[in-house]
């Protein structure tokens, strides 16, 4: 297997957990947004979330791929329920905490540091469908050990940025 190269400079192994989804048969679009949604969120918020997306109770918002993207109810702009990229997303973060826990992290006070997508290849349909191209898309999740007193400092620098 081919060594992956990840978008994620800085990488602590006796504090961080990472996983890798590779060639996954999702929008690349979507992801991004997802990807986008999900970064610097408690790791366990996210994976409720992401229930919630596939079940259609809560929207992902949508910031960068929103054109004819309609309003949901809430405070969402322009947002979609894209259930088979959160249920692909959903399985790399609970693939990441399972690595994280055999590292030996606490899996409670797990952040996502990072979260990205990219296009992946896209080989062609067979058959009826021979002229159209598949969806592919390459996914990492790197997540953090947040200590308590951490979370407490970034909220008091985040209340004492803000006017």
């Amino acid at each position: 297997m081919a060594t992956h190269h990840y978008a994620f400079e800085g990488y602590d192994k006796e504090h961080m957990a990472r996983v890798v989804g590779r060639d996954l048969s999702i929008s690349t679009r979507q992801s991004v947004e997802v990807c986008h949604f999900i970064r610097g969120r408690n790791l366990q918020w996210a994976k409720q979330y992401l229930q919630d997306v596939i079940a259609m109770k809560k929207p992902i918002p949508f910031k960068r791929y929103n054109k004819d993207v309609g309003h949901k109810k809430g405070d969402f702009a322009a947002a979609r329920y894209p259930q088979n990229c959160s249920t692909a997303i959903l399985a790399l973060l609970n693939s990441v905490e399972a690595n994280a826990q055999e590292k030996g992290l606490n899996t409670a006070n797990l952040v996502i540091k990072h979260s990205c997508a990219h296009m992946a290849s896209r080989p062609f349909h067979t058959g009826r469908f021979r002229g159209r191209k598949m969806k592919r898309s390459h996914v990492e999740v790197v997540v953090v050990e947040m200590a308590k007193e951490q979370k407490k400092e970034k909220a008091k620098k985040v209340k004492s940025v803000k006017p």
